[in-house]
C-alpha cells in the first residue's frame, strides 16, 4: 500500500529545515511531490552553534543541559513552522498525510560510545501539526553497534533503480558532511561517510568573511589550494577506515589552515572535501562508473569542477541534472525512511552503518 509521507531534514551545514512530499510504499517511490524550505534566522544558528559546542560534552542521549534545552525547542517549533508554511501553500491537511518522517538536529554523533544525539521533539511536533511523527531514526542502529549513519542509502538505491545507466554508480551526498553510497546492481550496497562536506568551509567563510557559505564557490574560483595541507590532512587515520564508517560534523574542526589569503583558505578546504571523497575509490569493490552529487556542495560550481578532475574520467552529474530534487532529497529520504519504519522494513543495513544484522528503527510519536 502507498503511503504520503512528509519528509523533514535539518542538516549539519545548520542552514535551515528542508520539507519533502512523497508517495512510497517503503520499496518503490510512485511519486514525488513538492518541497520547500524553512530558513534558520541568524540567531537560530548562533544558538544551534551554541548547542553543538555544549553537546560535546553530553554523558547521555536524553540529557538537555545549558543552551540544548532552548535549542531542542527552537528546532521543534521551526519544523511546526515548516510543516504549517508547506500544508498553507500546497493545501494539504492534516488528513492527506500518513506520516511524517522527523530527522531533527544532530548535536552529537559517537558510535563508539553507542551515542548519538538529535535534538527536537518529535511528540510535541506531532501535537502542533496534527499528524504522527517518526523521529529518532538513529538511536537503534547505534544501541545495536551500527555507526547510525549514513541513513539515506536505501532511498539512493530506490531513485537509482529509475536510472539507465552501467553500475556501479555512486550517489554522493554533500551536506556539512559527505556520504557516498555504492550501488551496484539490486544486491550490492555499501555506504560511508567520507569526511568534511560544507561544515569547515561553512565554518571558515562564517569566521573569515562573515558569510553563511561560499556562494557557488566563487571564493574559492579565485584562490589557489595548498596541496601540502590537504595531503597532511589526508594521513589521518579515517581515510584508512574500510566501510562502513561515520563522522561528527565537528571531527575535523581541529585541523588549521595556519595564514592564507582567504580565497586560498576557501579553495583548500573545498579541494580537501573533494580529495576525500575521492579518497574513498580504492575502499571499493569496484572504481564507480558514475557519480550523482547531491546536497549542498552540488550547488558549489568550484566543488563540482574539483571533483569532476579528481573523479575523472567517471562521469559526474549533479542530481538537479537528472531531474532529482538536489536540495530535498535527504528530506525525501527520510519521508521514504519513515514509510519503512511504519512497515518494519530495514533502515540500515551491516554494509551501511556496521550494523550487525539489518536493523528498522524510528519511534512513532501521535498526534
Amino acid at each position: 500500500m502507498m503511503l504520503t509521507a512528509l519528509g523533514l531534514m535539518s542538516g549539519t551545514s545548520l542552514d535551515g529545515v528542508d520539507v519533502a512530499l512523497i508517495e512510497t510504499d517503503g520499496r518503490r517511490i510512485s511519486a514525488l511531490g513538492p518541497s520547500g524550505y524553512r530558513p534558520y534566522t541568524e540567531a537560530e544558528r548562533i544558538l544551534l552553534r551554541q548547542a553543538l559546542a555544549e553537546a560535546v560534552h553530553l554523558p547521555r542521549r536524553d540529557a538537555r543541559p545549558g543552551a540544548l534545552a532552548e535549542a531542542e525547542r527552537v528546532v521543534t517549533v521551526a519544523h511546526a513552522e515548516a510543516v504549517a508554511a508547506f500544508k498553507t501553500q500546497h493545501r494539504i491537511t492534516p488528513e492527506d498525510i500518513d506520516i511524517v518522517g522527523f530527522h531533527g538536529q544532530t548535536v552529537l554523533h559517537r558510535p563508539e560510545k553507542r551515542l548519538t544525539v538529535q535534538i527536537g521533539d518529535g511528540v510535541a511536533l506531532a501535537k502542533a501539526i496534527h499528524i504522527p511523527v517518526m523521529h529518532d531514526f538513529r538511536a537503534a542502529d547505534v544501541a545495536a553497534g551500527g555507526q547510525g549513519a549514513p541513513f539515506v542509502p536505501v532511498y539512493h538505491r530506490a531513485l537509482a533503480q529509475s536510472l539507465e545507466r552501467d553500475g556501479p554508480i555512486v550517489v554522493v551526498n554533500i551536506g556539512g558532511v559527505s556520504n557516498i553510497t555504492y550501488i551496484d546492481g539490486h544486491e550490492t550496497l555499501i555506504a560511508c561517510d567520507t569526511g568534511p562536506g560544507n561544515a569547515l568551509l561553512d565554518d571558515f567563510m562564517f569566521r573569515i568573511m562573515h558569510q553563511p557559505f561560499d556562494t557557488e564557490g566563487r571564493l574559492a574560483a579565485q584562490g589557489r589550494p595548498d596541496q601540502a595541507w590537504i595531503a597532511r590532512a589526508l594521513q589521518l587515520p579515517f581515510f584508512k577506515l574500510r566501510p562502513p564508517k561515520s563522522l561528527d560534523r565537528n571531527d575535523f574542526a581541529s585541523l588549521r589552515l595556519g595564514e592564507m589569503k582567504a580565497e586560498d583558505g576557501a579553495a583548500t578546504l573545498t579541494a580537501f572535501t573533494a580529495a576525500a571523497i575521492a579518497r574513498v575509490i580504492p575502499l571499493l569493490p569496484k572504481v564507480p562508473k558514475s557519480w550523482i552529487v547531491a546536497g549542498g556542495g552540488a550547488r558549489n560550481l568550484t566543488m563540482m569542477r574539483m571533483l569532476r578532475e579528481r573523479l575523472a574520467p567517471a562521469r559526474v552529474d549533479a542530481a538537479d541534472a537528472l531531474g532529482w530534487a538536489t536540495d530535498a532529497i535527504e528530506a525525501q529520504a527520510f519521508g521514504f525512511l519513515a514509510a519503512r519504519g511504519l512497515k518494519g522494513l530495514p533502515l540500515s543495513y551491516p554494509a551501511t552503518t556496521g550494523v550487525p544484522v539489518p536493523m528498522t528503527g524510528g519511534v512513532i510519536a501521535r498526534s
